[in-house]
């Protein structure tokens, strides 16, 4: 200790009262500050290489889920023409452009016209059927990029250019014949590259390119059947965005009940970006959580580095060094470490775009402006927020004891009472974090709710810890000296409990709360969905084959249940009489006023839904138009009973009230509506029906047992029935599925980055009382404790605090899943018991194996050195 004074009064010269006695001013204390920080670092860093991991892993997480989000979404931005395959988009269900309408957008550009429908496409010997999601382009197509196919061939009259999973899954080659409708094409080749398959959304069935004219003899065109016409316009040269928008605008007063979806190059794929955004900002959260979860490591790393550097402290304030200049010398060493940390955190992230660019699919392009700053200093001022939040307490503390406390510190422990400027301080840097936190969010309300959530697991788990001291002081004393020791270490001054509750349970809270959303998502779309769901959705059935459709049905599957219902397709124009466009919805609503909606009339409730608010029009009703609304929806938006919308239908504009609110149970996958109209609303309006079957109710039939009916009633369908798309909702489910498992591996990363996060804390944790493990592991050797009972005892209190930590880790992981799911998912929830036995496991094992890492060490210490430097 005496070297330790000596080093420090030589580094400062004649003591530090001289210095503090000349006004120097802030710059030159600075300085100083700086000096001492330096000669102090020469040791390099041990003791921080955790600290460093945890900072260098929250940032990166947050910067390289900013980065690729910016990359994936300024691709679509810089390919907009070509994803949109013109620089607008104008479409509509059921009712193509007139002559008159594609007259007059002629003159802002090149026109193209395309028409898009599902159908039913089968070999020739009609032994294989399968859905198709059909294409039909005129000759200008595409007037922006090329359709690239595998050999090279071009579209022809009589013949369909092809997704080559249709040629896997009905077993068919280039050249072969393919029926669709009533009409036999030949199949010229398959789809190489397609240049505007973003803009199209997904599709549930593979891709058949036809021309336009030849889309007209398949008899697919019956009235009411669901065919999306679009009409695209490349405009001469580059046209600025404020250029099309005055088109749109233009558009829009020429043709005001078009019923038109404007889309521009500069919202191409707005879905997938959306989504893309969306996804990101839950990454983004879930990496701002790891970094917060780090930051406990942070303080525990600081507080063993203070705790280490005690003496050399004392050493300072006996020479004179004032408070602020003790701070500001290990202040400045913390900031130096951080940024280190940081810089590994931001290379790494900037790396992300280019990794992207390398393993994302041809047709999702990436921006050529791989390096985003904004993202990047975003992530680093996340970190230098957190290090210093949670650094500064432990600094602090050393401001606040006087220098004789700190000699006697690691012996008898002197209470830190925090003054009203610290916690100022303290909470300066909180607002800091919470309004950059807020500042950026995606969601403002989900990233609200975050913070609330972060707030409330630190407390709980503040409580845990005080909990289980509390209790452990009151037990009973054991006969046994290793449970009555490990009793002891939970509750004794400087016991691990608090750290690492802390540590562990906001790890193990976040890994339950993603693998439970992971898993709850599996099931729902894999399980309960597929159990509940009818087996088929049949469409586009026309009134004339009504009669006999449903005779073919009840011949078919004689036990099974069907239900039809009228379906026609509208877009809503305006709310309360607000445009739509201009029209203010929560973001969970959103997806309402975007696009067409299937509506439907009905005398009747229809089945899956229970009336919530008002009443059934009566069956034989005739007056004003009436409309039931989805009751959650019209909460979110707004919306009341005698509140009037607008609905554009086959090129008309049709007004109707609020007549009743309804729930609607959306899961059971059956026939549902947002909107359904009294049948005056649409009487002699052309449409078709929509109809589902569902077989074996009782679920007596095995799986192989339903799925070669369900190839039975497929096949006899589209044979007798070729205008009708029938869509298996098993193998819709299957893409859907697919498309889920794509994002659950960014859950699946996301819950990796938890548990990394856990362990780096928890090994923080246990290391910064490692100080005081070994004086306990001397002075129990010393008393005459043999080595396997020294490690029975730390390896009894491990193992009770993992195991006390992951039960209540569990409690709040199932809280924050199910809040999730139910509030912003609106899925059901379910249990699952193998998580949470794997979860206390996992804490147990990582606790004991950590903990006695750094017991083994401190058992190899010889006594004799120890107490003599005590």
């Amino acid at each position: 200790m005496m070297d330790q004074m000596s080093s420090g009064q030589t580094a400062g010269g004649a003591g530090f009262a001289p210095v503090v006695a000349a006004d120097r001013g802030l710059w030159a204390s600075l300085r100083l500050a700086f000096r001492f920080a330096l000669r102090e670092m020469r040791g390099g860093l041990r003791g921080f290489y955790i600290f460093l991991a945890c900072i260098a892993l929250g940032v990166a997480a947050i910067g390289g889920v900013g980065s690729a989000s910016k990359a994936l979404t300024g691709g679509l931005n810089e390919q907009g023409r070509q994803i949109l395959g013109g620089d607008l988009s104008l479409s509509a269900t059921a009712v193509p452009a007139t002559d008159e309408q594609l007259a007059y957008l002629g003159q802002f550009g090149q026109i193209g016209q395309i028409g898009s429908l599902r159908a039913m496409a089968r070999t020739d010997d009609a032994s294989e059927q399968l859905l198709i999601d059909i294409k039909a382009v005129d000759g200008n197509y595409p007037m922006v990029g090329a359709l690239v196919t595998t050999n090279g061939h071009r579209l022809a009259p009589g013949s369909v250019i092809v997704d080559p999973l249709l040629l896997e899954r009905l077993g068919l080659a280039v050249g072969d014949p393919l029926v669709i409708g009533v009409r036999h094409f030949t199949i010229a080749d398959s789809i190489a590259d397609e240049p505007d398959a973003l803009a199209s959304g997904l599709a549930f069935g593979p891709r058949v390119i036809m021309s336009l004219e030849d889309l007209q003899t398949t008899d697919l065109l019956q009235p009411g059947v669901i065919v999306r016409w679009t009409t695209r316009i490349r405009m001469a040269g580059t046209p600025s965005l404020s250029q099309i928008d005055a088109v749109i605008a233009q558009i829009r007063e020429k043709f005001p009940d078009a019923g038109w979806r404007i889309r521009s190059r500069a919202n191409a794929a707005e879905g997938l970006a959306r989504n893309i955004d969306r996804f990101a900002a839950f990454l983004v959260l879930v990496g701002l959580a790891s970094l917060i979860t780090g930051g406990v490591g942070i303080a525990n790393a600081v507080r063993a580095f203070i705790a280490g550097r005690q003496t050399t402290i004392a050493s300072y304030k006996c020479l004179g060094a004032p408070s602020w200049l003790i701070v500001g010398i290990y202040l400045m060493q913390i900031l130096f470490i951080a940024l280190i940390g940081i810089a590994i955190g931001v290379f790494f992230a900037s790396l992300v775009p280019f990794i992207l660019q390398a393993v994302v699919p041809d047709n999702l392009p990436v921006s050529s402006e791989l390096f985003h700053p904004l993202q990047l200093g975003k992530a680093a001022l996340f970190g230098l927020l957190a290090a210093l939040l949670f650094s500064i307490r432990p600094l602090l503390r050393t401001r606040a004891i006087p220098a004789t406390a700190l000699f006697r510190d690691q012996i008898a422990p002197v209470k830190y009472r925090a003054s009203k400027r610290d916690w100022g301080i303290v909470l300066a840097l909180g607002a800091m974090l919470v309004a950059l936190v807020l500042a950026t969010a995606e969601v403002l309300y989900v990233a609200a709710a975050f913070l609330v959530g972060m707030v409330i697991v630190f407390a709980l788990l503040r409580l845990v810890a005080f909990v289980i001291m509390k209790t452990a002081a009151r037990l009973p004393r054991f006969r046994h000296v290793v449970p009555r020791l490990a009793i002891a270490n939970l509750h004794r001054p400087g016991a691990l409990t608090p750290s690492v509750a802390l540590s562990l349970g906001l790890g193990l809270s976040l890994l339950v709360t993603l693998v439970l959303i992971d898993l709850n998502l599996q099931q729902q779309l894999t399980g309960n969905l597929q159990q509940k769901a009818p087996n088929f959705f049949f469409m586009n059935i026309q009134n004339s084959e009504v009669t006999q459709f449903e005779a073919e049905l009840e011949k078919l599957a004689p036990e099974g249940t069907h239900q039809r219902v009228p379906m026609l397709r509208g877009r809503l124009v305006s709310l309360k009489g607000i445009d739509a466009r201009d029209f203010k919805a929560p973001d969970d609503a959103q997806w309402v006023l975007r696009g067409d909606r299937g509506i439907t009339y009905s005398a009747t409730l229809p089945e899956n839904s229970t009336l919530v608010e008002g009443s059934w029009w009566p069956a034989d009703y005739s007056g004003k138009n009436l409309v039931s609304f989805d009751a959650e929806l019209a909460r979110q938006m707004g919306l009341a009973i005698g509140d009037t919308i607008e609905v554009n239908v086959l090129g008309r504009t049709i007004s109707a009230e609020i007549h009743n609110l309804r729930r609607v149970e959306w899961q059971s996958l059956a026939i549902n509506f947002v909107m359904v109209f009294s049948p005056n609303t649409f009487a002699g309006a052309p449409h078709s029906h929509l109809a589902t079957l569902s077989l074996d109710p009782q679920g007596k039939e095995s799986a192989e047992e339903v799925s070669r009916r369900e190839s039975g009633i497929m096949k006899a369908i589209v044979q007798d029935f070729p205008a009708v798309t029938t869509i298996r909702v098993g193998d819709a489910l299957n893409t859907v599925n697919d498309l889920v498992r794509q994002l659950a591996w960014g859950m699946r990363a996301a819950s990796s980055l938890a548990i990394v996060a856990s362990i780096l804390v928890l090994a923080g944790a246990l290391a910064a009382g490692q100080r005081e493990r070994i004086y306990d592991a001397v002075i129990l050797k010393t008393l005459g404790a043999t080595r396997r009972k020294v490690l029975l005892a730390y390896s009894l209190e491990y193992c009770l605090l993992g195991v006390i930590t992951a039960i209540f880790a569990l409690l709040i992981g199932h809280v924050a899943a199910y809040l999730v799911l139910t509030n912003v998912m609106d899925m059901p929830f379910s249990w699952q018991p193998l998580v949470s036995a794997l979860v206390v496991v996992l804490a147990m094992l990582l606790t004991i194996l950590l903990g006695l890492v750094g017991t083994w060490s401190s058992l190899n210490r010889k006594p004799a050195q120890i107490l003599r430097n005590g």
